[in-house]
C-alpha cells in the first residue's frame, strides 16, 4: 500500500461525553482514518474508551503524538488551544472542536502554529458538515438570488443540571461561546464575511446579536443555553426578493458530520493542502468575534 493510501493514525484527546458519543464513534468508523491512540486527563476514562475502540490509551501527550498522523480534540476550549498547539508544531493534523479558544491570545497562537508547520485543520462545526445543511447551503449559494438578511434561533437546556453537556466550561462561558460559534458559521457560510456585530443580552445566558455582513447583508441570532426543555428551539432562515428559505434542522446524528469532517481533513492532508473554508484560520476569526460580543456585553453590564 502507498503511504498516500494507507489510513492516517489518530488520536483522540478527551473521554467525555462528547467524545464517546462523537468523536471516538466517527474515528472508528471513518473512511481513511485508524483510530490508534486515547489519552484523557482520566487515565481509567482513557483505557475504557480505548479499549472499547481497540486502541491504546496514553498517560503522556507527547507519547501519543509520536505515535500518530493526527489529533482530534474533544476537551474544552482553553484545553484545547494549547494542546493543539503542540501537536501542531508535532506536524500533526487538527481535527478540533468550536470554538478553537476562549480568548483571541490563545486562538491567535493555535493559528501561528497551524500556519508555521503547515499541517491541515478543520474545526467541527457540527451544522455545515450535516448532508442536509450541506445541501440547502449549495442550493441558496448557488444561484443568482441576492439575500438581503437571515434569522437565527438555537434555545438549548445544556445548561439545565441533569443535561451531560453542563460543564464548567459552558457554565462560565454560556451560550455565546457555545451555540454562537455554530451561528456565525453558518450565517457566513449564507451571507459571507461578517465584518462587524453588534451584541446585547436577556435573562440568564441569553444573548442576542447583529452581525453586518460583507456586501450588505445583516443577520440577527438569538442563542441560550438555559431554557427549559419545552422551550428549545432551533431554527435559521434567509430572506430577500426571492422570498424566504428555511434551513434544516438539527441531526439527531453528530456522528456522521463528524465522518464528513473528517474525510475533509483527510483529503486535505493528503493533498498537501492547508486551507479550508472551516479551518483554524476561519475558527480564529469567530473567537475574534465572539471576544468582541463579550466585550460589548460587559460594557453593558457596568
Amino acid at each position: 500500500m502507498e503511504p498516500s493510501e494507507r489510513p492516517l493514525r489518530f488520536g483522540l484527546v478527551g473521554t467525555g461525553y462528547w467524545a464517546r458519543i462523537t468523536h471516538a464513534p466517527a474515528l472508528a468508523s471513518a473512511e481513511g482514518v485508524e483510530l490508534v491512540a486515547v489519552w484523557g486527563r482520566d487515565p481509567g476514562a482513557a483505557r475504557a474508551l480505548a479499549a472499547e475502540h481497540g486502541a491504546a490509551a496514553y498517560a503522556d501527550f507527547d507519547e501519543l503524538l509520536a505515535g500518530v498522523d493526527g489529533v482530534a480534540f474533544a476537551v474544552p476550549p482553553d484545553v484545547q488551544a494549547a494542546m493543539a498547539a503542540r501537536a501542531a508544531a508535532a506536524g500533526k493534523h487538527l481535527l478540533l472542536e468550536k470554538p478553537i479558544a476562549t480568548s483571541v491570545a490563545a486562538g491567535g497562537a493555535l493559528a501561528a502554529a497551524v500556519e508555521a508547520a503547515q499541517v491541515a485543520s478543520v474545526v467541527f462545526f457540527t451544522l455545515l458538515f450535516q448532508p442536509e445543511m450541506r445541501a440547502w447551503l449549495a442550493s441558496v449559494t448557488g444561484g443568482q438570488d441576492r439575500w438581503t438578511g437571515a434569522d437565527f434561533v438555537w434555545l438549548g437546556s445544556s445548561l439545565q443540571e441533569s443535561s451531560p453537556f453542563n460543564t464548567p466550561w459552558r457554565t462560565d462561558k454560556g451560550a455565546l461561546w457555545d451555540l454562537g460559534p455554530h451561528a456565525i458559521a453558518l450565517l457566513r457560510a449564507c451571507l459571507g464575511p461578517v465584518i462587524f456585530l453588534t451584541a446585547d443580552a436577556g435573562l440568564a445566558d441569553v444573548t442576542h446579536l447583529v452581525l453586518h455582513h460583507q456586501g450588505g447583508a445583516t443577520s440577527t441570532v438569538t442563542v441560550s443555553q438555559s431554557v427549559s426543555p419545552a422551550a428549545e428551539n432551533f431554527g435559521c432562515y434567509l430572506w430577500g426578493a426571492a422570498g424566504r428559505s428555511a434551513a434544516p434542522g438539527l441531526t439527531a446524528d453528530p456522528v456522521t458530520p463528524l465522518r464528513a469532517a473528517l474525510g475533509d481533513l483527510v483529503s486535505n492532508a493528503r493533498s498537501g493542502r492547508a486551507a479550508h473554508p472551516c479551518d483554524v484560520e476561519f475558527g480564529q476569526d469567530v473567537v475574534s468575534l465572539l471576544a468582541e460580543a463579550e466585550r460589548q456585553l460587559a460594557r453593558r453590564r457596568r
